[in-house]
């Protein structure tokens, strides 16, 4: 409060200041009624001034703050309208259909190109338009070609469905055999961005791509069918004939121009009736009976024979679509061939008779010398080997020397058979050697590589002709043993595996524990009871004599000798019904020499980490599989892939066998994601090293992989990042 203006000079304000002073001495001397009140009065005025004052001085802040506010408003309306304009001549320049939906609001923006192609709908397309009336427009409009068997409203269900997903692409069908791929985002204040853009050139060449591959394909199955020397017949899930091969028109009378295709088998049968003989109590009411089974069809076997003495063998086998193939093979060779050596076997089984007769009496004169039966089996199998060679080597000459073919071919036979003995009694004097203590074993340096590779080529014709599916994993670790001894410890246990093995699988693999090879051998087959688990180990003894693949019944008594001499410890574990598996450790050699010299000679051996290992890889998408399964191989890995997480579990219940690492797609299907099927593996085997394969990034994703402890591997999948990857994964499983 001030009774002077603060603006006057300091003479101007001490004269006012002595005025008011003269004045109020005045005023106090008068004392009356009436100054009294006017000095009220006065006082009031100048406090009702000093109020004016400092209200006039806010009032006069806050207009000034005003006007502030309003210079700062009129910036931000026009940044926010060149944002707009940039952003509308932004979404123009793009070549698909844009839209931007509110939760709230509707339809906020979209560009010239958005419902284009929906000429009756464009016209609806309004700021605020809801998005559920938006899929009820799409729905409506002439220009979608919904379905077949869906109407508009089943559409609009389906496409609210997917509408609450974080990410959704998928193909509209429209008239004219038209596409436009829609693709739908949700940003992170809830909105809905969708994209739509023309997919027609893509999925017309696409078609063009898949009919030409197809066309290319028939051709290369019927090239293939041709070239076989078997008769090749294929009919489709109705019993209709859809292909057949070259082949069959010489192994009837019947030609191709009586043939046609959509001709139905129970024709076909009629036809061949009065030509067929069928053997062995199977006839045609058996074959048609099998053929119009509903349930899935087990493979069959049977022989049938011509009037003019010719007999083939015939496999009809269920295709995946309920279809069935049925091949015919030329036999008649064969059967007369082992007419012939059933006639021959007769004979020298009573030559046998009569050698096992004198051996029988040398044998008794020789225990009579000699006690020691070890000794004795030395010294006759080396005395037999001789004669039995000599033999061979007739029999080869005059093979040789045959000029009718079938006389050749019962001389090869003959020497077959020769062979037999030949190994039989080598098998013996290797027994007798090893029990005596004379074997001499050559230790030496030997990669493992060099054993798998010959009995792979050597030992998968027979497991194919079982129906095994036989594996090797490979193997670039260099051991200490004698390769030959070692040859013939893994050959006998993997032709023990697979004649024992009546289905499903055999595994060869090797762990490394500490400074050793583990060497396994695993099989689906019969098992073996734990009170025969010692008695298969002794000569002669067989579990399943009655078993039509016979052996000698000494393999796994050379085994067992040979480990022993080469200290190498084996062990059995087995399950009746379940399978077996045979191992044995072979010291690992600590120098890399023999590594050394293959990269010295240019070839190329996986890295250490990666090679010999085992992966399984759980992927829906064949040929993403395909190509990650030969990158993967291409490292030295081995894979097992399989489709689905049923799939998956039920292999490694035949095999019996935790892989190193899995790879595992978050998507797997049937409403079951990677981390569940992962919670089950870590459930029943224990924590494994694993990797969730999503090209997904959101943080839930994140977190379940967190929680099981797994890594999250991104797509798109790169050679270099998935290399690095098996490396962490396989580098876990091994510290």
């Amino acid at each position: 409060m001030s009774l002077i203006n603060p603006t006057d000079s300091i003479e101007r304000q001490n004269e006012k200041l002595l005025l008011i002073a003269q004045s109020l001495m005045r005023r106090v001397e008068q004392k009356n009624e009436q100054s009294g009140l006017a000095y009220q009065q006065f006082e009031r005025a100048a406090l009702l001034e000093t109020e004016v004052r400092e209200r006039t001085h806010d009032l006069e802040r806050a207009l000034d703050l005003l006007q502030e506010s309003n210079t700062r408003l009129e910036i931000a309306n026009d940044e926010t309208e060149k944002a707009r304009s940039n952003l509308t001549e932004a979404i123009e320049t793009i070549n698909e259909g844009f839209a931007l939906f509110e939760p709230i609001e509707g339809l906020v923006l979209s560009n010239s190109r958005f419902c284009r192609d929906f000429t009756d709908v464009a016209g609806h397309l309004a700021q605020g338009l809801s998005f559920e009336d938006y899929v009820t427009l799409i729905s409506q409009s002439r220009v979608l070609a919904l379905p077949e068997g869906q109407s508009a409203s089943d559409w609009v269900s389906s496409r609210m469905e997917r509408h609450g997903d974080e990410h959704v692409v998928f193909n509209v069908r429209l008239e004219w055999d038209r596409w436009l791929q829609i693709s739908e985002h949700r940003t992170s204040r809830g909105s809905t961005v969708i994209l739509q853009t023309d997919v027609t050139t893509i999925i017309r060449r696409e078609r063009q791509e898949r009919a030409k591959m197809r066309d290319q394909q028939a051709e290369m199955l019927q090239a293939t069918l041709d070239h076989l020397n078997q008769g090749v017949c294929i009919f489709d899930s109705g019993q209709t004939l859809v292909g057949w091969n070259s082949r069959m028109n010489g192994l009837f009378t019947y030609t191709a121009q009586t043939t046609t295709l959509g001709m139905d088998f129970a024709v076909l049968m009629e036809r061949l009736k009065g030509e067929l003989t069928f053997e062995a109590g199977f006839d045609a009411d058996h074959l048609l009976e099998w053929t119009n089974r509903t349930i899935r069809r087990k493979p069959i076997t049977f022989e049938v024979r011509r009037d003019n003495g010719q007999t083939y063998s015939v496999f009809a086998q269920e295709m995946p679509d309920q279809g069935f193939v049925i091949s015919f093979t030329d036999v008649t060779t064969e059967r007369a061939t082992a007419r012939t050596l059933f006639e021959l076997n007769e004979m020298l089984e009573q030559r046998v008779d009569d050698r096992t007769r004198e051996l029988g009496l040398a044998l008794a004169e020789a225990e009579r010398a000699n006690a020691s039966k070890t000794r004795f089996v030395a010294a006759a199998s080396h005395d037999l080997l001789q004669p039995l060679s000599a033999a061979k080597l007739f029999v080869t000459s005059i093979s040789e020397q045959a000029n009718p073919i079938d006389a050749r071919s019962v001389t090869k036979k003959a020497e077959m058979a020769l062979n037999s003995v030949e190994q039989f009694i080598s098998a013996l004097l290797d027994i007798s050697k090893l029990d005596a203590d004379q074997a001499v074993f050559e230790i030496q340096p030997l990669r493992l590589a060099d054993i798998f590779t010959p009995l792979r080529n050597e030992l998968m014709p027979l497991a194919q002709q079982k129906g095994i599916d036989m594996r090797i994993v490979g193997c670039d670790l260099t051991v200490e043993s004698d390769p030959g001894y070692l040859r013939r410890i893994v050959q006998n246990l993997l032709t023990n595996a697979i004649r024992y093995t009546d289905q499903g699988r055999v595994l060869v693999g090797v762990r490394r524990t500490k400074n050793a090879a583990r060497i396994e051998v695993w099989d689906t087959g019969r098992g073996i009871a734990q009170q025969d688990q010692q008695t298969i180990f002794r000569e002669f003894e067989r579990l399943s004599p009655d078993n039509s693949d016979t052996g000698l019944g000494l393999g796994l008594a050379i085994v067992e000798r040979a480990c022993k001499g080469l200290e190498h410890p084996l062990s059995l574990w087995s399950e009746p019904g379940l399978g077996s598996c045979f191992s044995l450790n072979v010291p690992i050699r600590n120098t890399n020499g023999p590594e050394a010299t293959l990269q010295d000679a240019g070839i190329t051996i996986a890295p250490p980490q990666l090679s010999g290992r085992l992966l399984m890889l759980v992927e829906d998408n064949s040929q993403l599989a395909q190509a990650m399964t030969a990158m993967i191989e291409g490292f030295g890995t081995t894979v097992i892939h399989a489709h689905t997480a049923e799939e998956a579990l039920n292999i490694l219940g035949e095999i019996q066998l935790v892989p190193d690492a899995l790879l595992v797609d978050y998507q797997l299907g049937s409403g079951q994601t990677g981390t569940q099927f992962l919670s089950e593996i870590f459930r029943r085997f224990g924590p494994v090293p694993a990797a969730i394969i999503s090209a997904e990034r959101t943080r839930n994703l994140r977190e379940a992989c967190k929680d099981l402890g797994t890594q999250l591997f991104a797509k798109p999948i790169e050679k270099n990042r998935l290399h690095d990857l098996l490396v962490d994964l396989f580098q876990d499983k091994f510290d």
